[in-house]
């Protein structure tokens, strides 16, 4: 009978007189990677009513106009209807699985190395999926609440562009003016009582904008608290002081000082931002048991769609070029 050895020199980092040295690894893994952003902790979550989800929208108060007024001694009063719209948003689905082969949780479990691993890769397949979810919450790829097109969300950039209100700041205008000029002309609004609670950039843009502020006036931007402890910048506008906060999800293109970048800000009303959630707004784990290849399987799964309300009044787009 021929017997197989392994060969310890393949396993071992130095062998010599008195020692032989093996691999040993601390028994945390190094890992800072991203696993939310702060846009989808600050806008609302409601329950669904269906699928798609419905509500109505009212466009216009009733309103006579010039014909409400009338001689009071001959009083013919002018017949009103409030103008109202149906809207919905359609429900989409974020999966991700995770198998954990038996031989190998024993062979941890033994082993005594890493042992809240399986805990941690379970929790890092809700961070996946969270990720996603957010990332899609802005970027989502579908063409139309209506008549979906993709399995995505139609996110909160194409429902804001599809409102068309957008500017550009071309490259020698000053981005501070051009965000204060925008959210100025939204407040201006004479149809609907509009307040943006929020300015959200990438991290790029948000530096420009500090940058701009120490060279034009040697100004340092106030700083305060919003959702969760974080501490971000303050731009004061006609709406009140609004936070500058930064979204890594919110890419741009090309290389800013470059003359062809484009780095785009959104200017947002939060509380009309509303994100409607199936079963749990949270994604939920389901384990599917132990088939013929003995492993474990978990299934994370998030059922919900994102929607723009007054996304051509109450939301404005700002396309930075530098």
């Amino acid at each position: 009978m021929n017997a197989t050895f392994a060969d310890i020199h393949a396993a071992a980092d130095y062998i010599g007189p008195g020692a032989i040295e093996v691999p040993l690894y601390q028994t945390e893994i190094f890992d800072i990677c991203r696993r939310s952003s702060p846009f989808g902790q600050r806008i609302k979550q409601v329950p669904a009513t269906g699928h798609p989800s419905r509500f109505f929208e009212e466009t216009a108060i009733p309103n006579p106009g010039t014909a409400g007024f009338v001689n009071p001694r001959s009083i013919v009063p002018a017949v009103v209807s409030p103008t109202r719209v149906e809207r919905s948003v359609p429900l989409k689905a974020i999966v991700s699985q995770i198998n954990y082969n038996l031989f190998d949780i024993e062979l941890g479990d033994q082993q005594k190395q890493f042992a809240y691993l399986q805990a941690k890769d379970l929790v890092d397949t809700v961070s996946g999926v969270m990720v996603a979810h957010d990332v899609a919450l802005w970027n989502g790829n579908d063409t139309s609440l209506n008549t979906p097109t993709t399995t995505q969300y139609m996110g909160v950039v194409p429902q804001i562009v599809a409102g068309g209100l957008t500017t550009t700041i071309g490259l020698a205008a000053s981005i501070v003016d051009g965000i204060k000029s925008a959210v100025a002309q939204m407040v201006a609004n004479n149809g609907y009582h509009v307040r943006p609670t929020a300015i959200y950039a990438n991290p790029v843009l948000l530096d420009l904008i500090d940058r701009e502020m120490k060279t034009e006036f040697n100004v340092v931007l106030n700083t305060d608290n919003i959702t969760g402890g974080i501490r971000v910048k303050m731009l004061s506008t006609q709406a009140g002081d609004l936070p500058l906060i930064p979204d890594w999800s919110l890419g741009y293109t090309g290389t800013p000082g470059s003359g062809s970048a484009v780095l785009p800000a959104y200017i947002v009303t939060e509380d009309l931002i509303e994100y409607h959630w199936l079963g749990d707004p949270t994604p939920r784990i389901f384990q599917l048991g132990l088939p013929n290849s003995m492993t474990y399987q978990y299934v994370a799964v998030k059922f919900g769609g994102v929607v723009v309300k007054g996304a051509n009044y109450a939301h404005y787009q700002v396309l930075v070029d530098r």
